[in-house]
């Protein structure tokens, strides 16, 4: 007799500890992060990062043509914020580090010369890279 008052108190004492533990799609709507993010943070997060602004239209355009006038195939047309965002942390090692043949090495590497593009993969091609980007994104740094 007393199994059969104990089996189903248990289950529900599982039942009401499940229901007490579950949540709902309020609860997650609510802890949820707003993700959007003003300029005014966008901006000041770059600049505790050491980065750049974001550039003007002009600087951007300025940016890619120099990229081609290097090597057309540096920058695909379709990837042209990336080679940006790339320049733009390049901007940050610009900031950071005053050796120039450092800076060329790490050009090289953020924008991936060695793996995509071997046969430009040289101080010359990361020395003019380097300097589009100092030019172009943060000519104050």
């Amino acid at each position: 007799m007393n199994t059969r008052i104990a089996a189903p108190l248990i289950a529900v004492g599982l039942l009401v500890g499940l229901t007490a533990c579950g949540s709902s799609d309020d609860d997650k709507a609510a802890a949820a992060p707003s993700r959007t993010v003003s300029e005014a943070d966008r901006d000041a997060a770059r600049k505790a990062a050491g980065l750049p602004e974001e550039p003007s239209a002009h600087a951007r355009y300025a940016f890619l043509g120099a990229l081609d006038a290097i090597d057309p195939r540096i920058s695909k047309a379709d990837m042209d914020e990336r080679s940006v965002s790339r320049g733009l942390n390049q901007c940050g090692s610009i900031r950071t580090t005053k050796d120039r043949a450092k800076l060329i090495e790490l050009t090289l590497e953020r924008f991936t010369i060695a793996t995509r593009l071997p046969d430009i993969n040289n101080a010359d091609t990361g020395g003019k890279i380097l300097d589009a980007v100092h030019k172009h994104l943060c000519p104050d740094f």
